[in-house]
């Protein structure tokens, strides 16, 4: 690899407890030719041995060992403040590269000056498309008002496999550390909208996802509660206070009547466990919703 001080991109990657999948990761980053990059794994307090294996595997990684979990935005911080490239390429662990990838991101975004963050095609790993692009924020019906004259029609990427300007990262001192796990990409998205510039997408760079395994040890009722969280920061930071409680009501109106409508019917399932875990969510919902009144 090059050894240049100035690197074309820097790749990071946020590991928690995903040592099956990080190998393959960075085994798919290191086939990527003619382009010179570096890579920065953030790991936030494995216990899987995930940053013995690349120590052992991957010697050429730059290694952040860090004491306890941080989070998604603030590991990412980290890894930010120490990069060489004049992109950054934001990478989940439970990802692969496909070839050429980093080259078409490259040349995507260097022609496209207009761009300040774009994502990539993303597979699930049968080779079915994976949606990884929205059109609006979280709760944006309810906030058509706040979002007018954003430039571009994506309002956000997904996170596990993005790629921004340096400059423009570091002029917004990257994530907004407020967010934990969830809904940093949909924050930073809009705060680059904001600023002038467009969110893209980059059909022809692929890479695979299997998604969800840094959380596979979390009840899906956990998981759940630090979405909706994530969601509600977003909007204390974004929306109006009037419009925070339009969508709260309806958040909760709709809660209730899942939860109605699956007490109803589960005494006559036979596979209740599925149902039984939609109840739960539910539940949660109205517990995380109600402590907000």
């Amino acid at each position: 690899m090059n050894i240049d001080k100035e690197k074309d991109i820097s790749v990071i990657i946020v590991n928690y407890n995903t040592l099956d999948y990080l190998s393959g990761c960075l085994e798919s980053v290191a086939q990527q030719s003619d382009i010179s990059f570096e890579t920065i794994v953030v790991d936030n307090n494995s216990r899987d041995q995930s940053c013995f294996m690349v120590k052992e595997k991957f010697p050429w990684v730059n290694l952040i060992e860090n004491k306890e979990n941080l989070g998604f935005a603030k590991a990412n911080n980290q890894a930010i403040k120490i990069c060489r490239g004049r992109y950054v390429f934001f990478l989940n662990p439970d990802t692969t590269v496909e070839p050429e990838c980093f080259q078409k991101m490259l040349a995507f975004m260097d022609k496209n000056p207009q761009i300040g963050l774009a994502g990539t095609k993303l597979l699930f790993p049968d080779q079915s498309f994976h949606p990884s692009v929205g059109d609006r924020y979280p709760g944006g019906h309810r906030a058509e008002k706040v979002m007018k004259g954003l430039t571009g029609d994506i309002a956000w990427v997904l996170g596990a496999s993005m790629i921004s300007p340096m400059k423009m990262i570091k002029s917004l001192n990257g994530f907004d550390e407020k967010f934990f796990l969830y809904g940093e990409e949909q924050d930073l998205c809009l705060r680059i909208r904001r600023s002038g510039l467009s969110i893209g997408y980059i059909p022809d760079a692929t890479v695979i996802h299997w998604g969800g395994k840094s959380e596979r040890g979390n009840l899906p009722a956990e998981v759940w509660s630090k979405k909706i969280k994530a969601e509600y920061l977003f909007y204390s930071k974004h929306y109006p206070e009037k419009t925070i409680q339009a969508i709260r009501r309806a958040d909760l109106m709709q809660a209730c009547w899942r939860i109605f409508s699956i007490n109803l019917v589960i005494p006559f399932t036979k596979n209740k466990d599925e149902l039984k875990n939609k109840l739960s969510k539910y539940t949660q919902v109205v517990k995380i919703l109600r402590s907000r009144t």
